[in-house]
C-alpha cells in the first residue's frame, strides 16, 4: 500500500517561514492533483492549497500571497512554501494525492485518495 510521508513541520514564530515536503513510499501511476490540507484542534479539515498536473493552483483565501505550492512529477513529490506565518496557521498539515479520476476537475474539487500521516505546524505569537 502506498504511503505519503510529510516532513518540514515545526515550531516557528509569527512572521517566520517553513517549507513542507511530501513524498510517496513508492511510485504512483496516474497522480493528477496534489494538495495540502490542514486541521486545527476542534476544527474541520480544510484544503489549503492544491495543484494540478498542468500547474493550475488553488489556494484557500487566508493563505493567498503567503503560501506557494509546487510539485515535481519526476519524483512524485510535493512542497508547500509557507511565509509570513500567523498563529492561526497552527494545525496538523496533511499532503494528499488524487488519482486519474480527478484529471479534468478543478484542483479544489479533486477526490484525494492517498494521504499522509501529517506534520505539525505551530506558530507562536
Amino acid at each position: 500500500q502506498v504511503h505519503l510521508v510529510e516532513s518540514g513541520g515545526g515550531l516557528v514564530q509569527a512572521g517566520g517561514s517553513l517549507r513542507l515536503s511530501c513524498a510517496a513510499s513508492e511510485s504512483i501511476v496516474g497522480v493528477s492533483v496534489m494538495g495540502w490540507h490542514r486541521q486545527a484542534p476542534g476544527q474541520e479539515r480544510e484544503l489549503v492549497a492544491a495543484i494540478s498536473r498542468a500547474g493550475v493552483t488553488y489556494y484557500e483565501e487566508s493563505v493567498k500571497g503567503r503560501f506557494t505550492i509546487s510539485r515535481d512529477d519526476d519524483k512524485t513529490t510535493l512542497q508547500l512554501e509557507m511565509n509570513d506565518l500567523k498563529p492561526e496557521d497552527t494545525a496538523m498539515y496533511y499532503c494528499a494525492y488524487a488519482g486519474p479520476a480527478s484529471v479534468y476537475v478543478p484542483p479544489r474539487r479533486a477526490r484525494f485518495e492517498y494521504w499522509g500521516q501529517g506534520t505539525q505546524v505551530t506558530v507562536s505569537s
